[in-house]
């Protein structure tokens, strides 16, 4: 069976982001003040093969481990769906 998986990767919440706090502080210039807070991280798309869901999630949160996130300054969450 084919899974697609809907992965985000953000800088965890103890750690400065500065592309984030760039984009905050820029809010106010564009007169949006009332945003606050943006943090910046990334989203990944991907098909897995996979005899099925539990494997699948598996297999994603192997990648999202080895790959995909940096565990030490990021974290991550994902969904996995049949398609």
């Amino acid at each position: 069976m084919k899974f697609k998986a809907e992965i985000d990767v953000m800088p965890l919440e103890a750690l400065l982001d500065p592309q984030g706090k760039a984009v905050s502080n820029s809010m106010k210039n564009i007169g949006l003040p009332e945003i606050t807070g943006v943090r910046i991280g990334r989203h990944v798309r991907l098909f897995v093969e996979a005899d099925n869901q539990s494997e699948a999630e598996t297999k994603v949160e192997e990648a999202c481990k080895k790959l995909l996130a940096n565990q030490i300054m990021e974290s991550y969450v994902f969904t996995v769906e049949a398609v």
